[in-house]
């Protein structure tokens, strides 16, 4: 903030022209509509700097076709533009590798909207001038004003159609010049009608769509807005770096300054109408106050609403603070109210800004002229503070009388002083200033000679006299407005320690009912009782509620409705519905009302409170729209994983049941053909082949099965204490091919606690994984070792093995490892199913691989690790 007391600059605005200094310089050519000549203009400045010599390259530039921009290229530099093959053609685009090798000392760019091709550095052109400044090359570049992300909503409402490319503000903020390229509607029509702008069919469509004249006349007033805009920023900005006092007339501006009086809400609305009528900003300036009340609250919710901005601050000099905001801010209109009923700003403040505020020009509103007409309201006093500094006085004044041959009289003068502040510091000021009056008289009294009398014999008592008078009425004054100023701290203290520690909460919730409960919970803690309520169909639908059954009646049904329709806040201290005890805050999403947050307070709640509420709503409001988007993207996946599995499944009926079919018939239809042609040994061959191939569509089926009743829950285990010998002994008889493998069990993992049935279907499952990936006549084996409260079962043998990165995967449904170019048959469920039975009997599995005792130049190998409670 600009110290304009001292002339010394503003620091924030120093570190700001600094940070400018070490990037290059942006130029925009802003334009009110497309074709009014923005690349044109460009290119015209663009030959004037070369010719002076500067290093001026084009580093893209969009000519649509139109022959008169390209001959206003001319003989400028053009970088080559970066081929981006896309969907089957090929795009072209800005090159910034190329820029940034080139490094010229000034860079053309033209449509600075422009969406890059996917791949590229960045997303958006705009952010490729970004780095081309941060390298410290000069930047001219064009944009259309359509194009601003705060205009989009209002574009697209005045021309109907809404523009897909747009800027942030700030790249438009960012620029050290912009000129203003406009040109009157029937000009720029019959520009269009000529051919200078699209093609004739084009043009034609245009004229009636984006083109109408109103629509030009409206884009070029918000262009000529948004260029004095920009420029009433760099006026205060040079003010600010420069020391410069303000205010400088440049652009209009309005300030209504918010109290605690009936004009409150009568100052808003003349303020608005005086901001609409100058085309100028609004802002309600507001010093926030212990007597502050809901006509503040209402009066600053009226601000938002007639699309103004809201200023809170704590000064103790509240003259001074709103002349230090007004000049910072280049304010040219001041709003205040005259005095009313009400704790407001006061005729001595109207007086006091009458005086100082010569710089600008003030606009005093009268009080309502209904408002005396309302019966006042009557306010009931609290009177004990009152009578505790009466006990108090009391008290301090008997133990002095009863020490008075001790203390001396000035001694009471400063007892009494230290009474006065310690009463305004905790009661206020009201009771401090009481306390220093009472305790005047009190000393004067009971202590001053003569005694028992208000008349005083020593010219010096009557100094001291008078300089106690003025010391207490100051320090009561003074102690007071401490106490009032660090209660307004302590409130903003409470409200930042809620909403940091609600988005604490609100970043652990994941679903919408968890991010509900939080907010109605927080709401409760602040009011007494909450309730979020989401839209459905058009309607309110109670979703959360704290207490639990917390229900609303017809009247509060009507005002929440009336939040949703509308998008205002209503309830108690709100100009809607105000008696009634909730306060409703819209919950915003994507530019929609998705919801209301309710809180119930049976008075207009304090501004911290609804400034809490307000944050609180918002944080709702993102946080629901973040669970939403989290359950999407898990709905989502689970349909991609089950895309995956069905596709998988079908890959694995197609093959392993078409497979055995057709060997089978092929046997079945030889043995029917050539049966009795057939000798024995081929007759047996043939239907060993038909057993064989039934047996294995039987297995692959029962491993389907085995997986649905997994998935399904269907599992009833039988946790047994099992002999491992026999049960192994059972599983290699079992599987073909495994009749070889050896088994080691130590003495002390002979048995283990399982389910009889399933363990048995995981060994044989898993010996037929070694069997399968591992050559002829290798190694199987299978050993078993304690590990404290459990046995540690492993499956090894000496295949090809399994590559790290899918070790994990193997035991998902369908996988089958990358194992060289042998391709075995099976489903893929293998694994799964003894991972799923292993983890149902409360056991783990993994697998390792390679093996460590296996030689290097060999294969691999493959363990499978069982881990099983020992008996």
């Amino acid at each position: 903030m600009a110290n304009q007391h001292d002339g010394r600059p503003d620091p924030d605005a120093l570190l700001a022209e600094a940070q400018r200094s070490g990037r290059g310089h942006l130029k925009i050519f802003l334009g009110a509509a497309p074709g009014v000549g923005k690349t044109w203009e460009m290119l015209t400045a663009a030959h004037a700097k070369r010719q002076k010599g500067m290093d001026v390259v084009a580093g893209l530039i969009e000519t649509h076709g139109r022959a008169g921009t390209r001959e206003a290229i001319g003989e400028l530099e053009q970088l080559p533009r970066l081929t981006v093959p896309y969907r089957g053609q090929v795009l072209e685009e800005f090159d910034l590798e190329a820029a940034l090798k080139r490094r010229p000392a000034l860079l053309l760019v033209d449509e600075l909207a422009h969406t890059n091709a996917p791949g590229l550095r960045h997303a958006k052109r705009w952010q490729d001038v970004q780095d081309v400044l941060e390298a410290g090359i000069d930047v001219w570049t064009t944009v259309n004003v359509q194009h601003l992300e705060s205009l989009n909503d209002q574009i697209a409402r005045i021309t109907g159609v809404r523009v897909g490319e747009t800027v942030p503000d700030t790249v438009l903020d960012m620029a050290d010049e912009i000129e203003l390229i406009d040109l009157p509607p029937a000009e720029l029509r019959a520009r269009l009608q000529e051919g200078f702008v699209y093609r004739p069919d084009v043009a034609a469509r245009a004229l009636e769509g984006f083109f109408r004249e109103g629509n030009l006349g409206a884009l070029r007033e918000i262009a000529l807005r948004r260029a004095a805009q920009r420029i009433d920023k760099d006026v205060t900005r040079y003010m600010r770096s420069s020391a410069i006092p303000g205010p400088w007339p440049v652009a209009e501006k309005v300030l209504a300054l918010i109290g605690a009086d009936d004009a409150a809400a009568n100052v808003v609305r003349h303020a608005a109408r005086l901001a609409e009528a100058l085309h100028a900003p609004l802002t309600s300036f507001h010093i926030e106050r212990t007597e502050d009340n809901a006509k503040v609250q209402a009066a600053l919710d009226l601000t938002v609403q007639l699309g103004g901005s809201v200023v809170t601050q704590s000064a103790a000099d509240m003259v001074r603070a709103v002349l230090d905001y007004a000049s910072e801010q280049n304010i040219t209109h001041i709003v205040v109210g005259r005095t009313g009923r009400g704790r407001g700003l006061g005729r001595r403040f109207s007086e006091a800004l009458t005086r100082q505020a010569q710089a600008f020009t003030l606009h005093f509103v009268p009080v309502p002229a209904a408002a005396p007409l309302r019966p006042a309201t009557p306010q009931r006093r609290n009177w004990s503070p009152y009578l505790w500094a009466a006990i108090l006085l009391a008290a301090v004044t008997t133990g002095g009388a009863a020490l008075k041959g001790v203390l001396p009289q000035e001694a009471m003068g400063l007892i009494f002083t230290g009474l006065i502040a310690a009463t305004a510091s905790r009661e206020g000021r009201g009771p401090g200033l009481f306390t220093a009056i009472i305790g005047f008289f009190l000393w004067n009294f009971f202590f001053l000679p003569p005694l028992y009398t208000f008349s005083v014999a020593d010219p010096r008592d009557v100094v001291a006299l008078i300089v106690f008078l003025l010391v207490g009425l100051v320090t009561g004054t003074l102690a007071g407005r401490v106490r009032q100023e660090a209660a307004t701290a302590a409130s903003r203290v409470e409200a930042l320690r809620r909403i940091s520690l609600f988005g604490q909460r609100l970043s652990r919730a994941v679903t919408l009912s968890d991010v509900m409960a939080t907010a109605v919970e927080e709401a409760a803690a602040i009011t007494g009782a909450g309730i979020v309520l989401l839209a459905q169909s058009g309607r309110l639908t109670p979703e959360a509620s704290r207490p639990a059954g917390t229900a609303l009646d017809e009247a509060a049904e009507a005002a929440a409705e009336w939040c949703l329709t509308h998008d205002v806040e209503t309830g108690t201290g709100t100009a809607t519905l105000p008696s009634v005890p909730w306060r409703f805050l819209p919950l915003h999403s994507h530019g929609l009302v998705a919801g209301v947050l309710g809180a119930r307070a049976t008075a207009p709640p304090p501004a911290p409170i609804v400034q809490t509420l307000a944050t609180l709503a918002d944080q709702t409001a993102l946080a629901l729209e973040r669970a939403r988007l989290a359950m999407q993207t898990a709905r989502t996946e689970a349909h991609e994983d089950s895309q995956k599995l069905r596709n998988a499944l079908l890959s694995s009926l197609s093959h392993d049941l078409r497979t055995p079919l057709t060997a089978i018939r092929g046997a079945a239809e030889t043995l029917s053909t050539m049966g009795e042609q057939l000798d024995p040994a081929t007759r047996a061959d043939l239907l060993a082949a038909i057993t064989q191939d039934t047996a294995r569509m039987g297995k692959f089926l029962a491993n389907i099965t085995d997986m649905a009743r997994v998935e399904a829950g269907a599992l009833d285990i039988k946790r047994e204490r099992l002999a491992l010998e026999a049960l192994t002994e059972a599983a290699i008889a079992r599987t073909p091919g495994a009749f070889s493998t050896a088994l080691n069990i130590a003495p002390d993992a002979t048995h283990v606690r399982a389910d009889p049935m399933l363990l048995e279907q995981v060994l044989v499952n898993l010996l037929e994984n070694a069997v399968k990936y591992a050559p002829p006549g290798s190694r199987i084996s299978i050993s078993a070792q304690r590990q404290g409260n459990n046995v540690r079962l492993c499956v090894a043998d000496e295949g090809v093995g399994i590559p790290p990165a899918e070790l994990e995967a193997v035991f998902d449904s369908f996988f089958r490892a990358s194992r060289g170019d042998r391709v075995a048959p099976g489903t893929g469920l293998g694994l799964a199913i003894a991972k799923a039975f292993t983890e149902a009997m409360g056991g783990r599995i993994s697998a390792r691989s390679p093996r460590p005792d296996l030689p290097a130049d060999g294969l691999p190998g493959t363990i499978i690790i069982l881990e099983l409670p020992a008996a």
